[in-house]
């Protein structure tokens, strides 16, 4: 079956919701969604959205604060470009209903989050993505030129390859006419035509075996360009969030936000002891990657499997206040955190590469887009501060949706194109495999490319990459697609990209730290305007 919009937009974060409202008023809007709307990256982000709206907090400091984060490889441009139009875009969710925490005079109630230098955190609670999502979801159903396609899989982006052309990274101008979606209640492939498509489906931590992520983050977007020969920038720098809930066998981990350690909370070992002050002056404030590698540190050396998140010594009643998701969720494992000290370990976050876009949110296919965390802008370079991800989420929705509509009259259905081969079967033994093969791929990366890595490590990564890759492909030609079997393609694909980024990057430089190379060392003190 053939399906054609104006717009097709692949994911249903805030990403991909943001743009499809904002493009909604010029033409039909696909959304799409492989399980229900409320299952994405966006629900699961507890902190906030990072943006100057105080008085005492200023542009400068800002973009300083990214650029120190972000040891120095972020795009200058694209920070400055999200720092300044967050304000007017925090504007834009309010006016879509979502609500944020305010204090008694009804300012902003701000957060404080590692490697900020001022409090600029807006949040609504400790449920801030779910917020954002619910709010946009509401006005989504509220728009009727929005068809949204709940449990429908993206299988590949159409392009002139599927008219029989030669597509190489190389070719001038590669274009997207849309993409091949599988409907995944009857597994019958449809092909959906547009004018413009814009790729927002979140993040890849399903491809490690401990993560935050919802299990739907297994890079599909980031895999269909790639394979569609689109670039893929800065994969090496996967985010591992220091402080996830330790619980053997939890997959995803409960994430322990990183607010709470803003708001006074205390990393120490199992013994009790304190010892951020070993690794940098920052203490437990200090930029993710430095935390995540401190406590991979303590925990190899003590032979421990977590540390102990302390927030006890603040007020219990406003503790609850504050972080009401983390105190109930804890109290079901058995501990009051205004009592007990958390056990936390570090787990896969957050993707700081992804599919290559310019200012405008274009990819290098022509009539793609890519925005939210499977894009790489530039802003997070090695590092992403904490909170930044969402504000860039809207920000680059936003410039994305502004080209579009301003190219939209350029652009016609492409006609044509195959119906997809339905053709092939699939054996029970084979789907064992496949759940293998998705296990061995997330087990492969985290004990190779994890928070620490060595180029032996990344070449074995590599080596059994190599080998599931080739198996994965054979059995994709032969068999009926399924959710499970195109996932496990992307997984792989995904995972490629990390590896073989991680191995051409000789150097120990943000999130990527390879013992073979020394670490980049740039002093906070001599490049920060902000006075930490």
């Amino acid at each position: 079956m053939e399906h054609r919009y104006d717009f097709l937009v692949i994911g249903a974060g805030i990403a991909g919701m943001s743009f499809a409202l904002k493009v909604a008023s010029k033409g039909t809007v696909a959304l799409v969604c492989k399980s229900a709307l409320e299952d994405t990256n966006t629900s699961f982000a507890q902190g906030g959205v990072a943006s100057v709206t105080h008085l005492t907090d200023n542009f400068d400091k800002h973009i300083a604060d990214t650029l120190i984060a972000g040891d120095h490889l972020s795009d200058p441009e694209a920070v400055e470009k999200v720092v300044r139009e967050a304000p007017a875009q925090i504007h834009e969710l309010i006016n879509w209903g979502v609500h944020f925490d305010r204090d008694k005079e009804g300012n902003f109630d701000l957060h404080r989050e590692g490697g900020h230098s001022e409090h600029r955190i807006l949040h609504h609670k400790d449920n801030t993505g779910a917020e954002i999502q619910a709010s946009l979801l509401r006005a989504v159903k509220r728009e009727p030129r929005i068809t949204v396609y709940e449990h429908h899989f993206a299988i590949e982006v159409l392009t002139q390859h599927h008219l029989g052309s030669i597509v190489t990274r190389r070719t001038p101008d590669i274009t997207c006419f849309g993409a091949y979606i599988m409907d995944l209640r009857t597994n019958k492939v449809h092909t959906f035509l547009s004018r413009v498509t814009l790729i927002a489906t979140g993040g890849i931590g399903a491809v490690y075996q401990t993560t935050t992520n919802p299990l739907v983050a297994t890079g599909d977007g980031i895999a269909m360009v790639y394979r569609a020969k689109g670039y893929v920038k800065d994969m090496e720098f996967v985010q591992f969030h220091p402080t996830a809930f330790y619980h053997p066998g939890d997959r995803p981990s409960f994430l322990i936000s990183e607010a709470m350690r803003g708001y006074g909370a205390v990393l120490r070992t199992r013994g009790g002891d304190e010892f951020m002050h070993h690794y940098d002056n920052r203490l437990s404030l200090a930029p993710r990657d430095v935390v995540a590698r401190a406590i991979d540190n303590e925990m190899k050396n003590r032979g421990d499997d977590y540390v102990h998140l302390d927030v006890t010594a603040q007020n219990s009643k406003t503790t609850v206040e504050h972080f009401p998701t983390i105190y109930n969720q804890c109290l079901d494992y058995g501990i009051d955190i205004t009592r007990n000290y958390i056990p936390v370990a570090p787990a896969a976050h957050y993707l700081c590469g992804g599919i290559r876009v310019d200012m405008r949110g274009r990819s290098s296919i022509t009539r793609l887009y890519a925005a939210g965390e499977c894009s790489c802008t530039g802003l997070h370079g090695g590092n992403r501060l904490a909170s930044n991800s969402l504000i860039e989420a809207v920000v680059y929705s936003d410039a994305a949706a502004r080209d579009a509509i301003d190219h939209l009259h350029l652009y016609e259905y492409q006609n044509n194109i195959p119906l997809w081969d339905t053709g092939g079967t699939t054996h029970n033994e084979e789907r064992v495999l496949i759940t293998q093969s998705a296990k061995e791929v997330a087990q492969t990366m985290s004990n190779y490319v994890g928070i620490v890595r060595s180029n032996l490590r990344l070449q074995r990564a590599w080596t059994r990459l190599d080998t599931l890759y080739e198996e994965t492909e054979a059995l994709f030609k032969r068999s009926t697609p399924s959710r499970d079997l195109c996932e496990l393609r992307n997984l792989i694909n995904t995972a490629y990209l990390i590896t073989r980024q991680a191995i051409d990057r000789k150097e120990s430089r943000g999130l990527h730290y390879n013992i073979d190379y020394p670490a980049v060392k740039i002093s906070v003190a001599t490049v920060s305007p902000s006075g930490y």
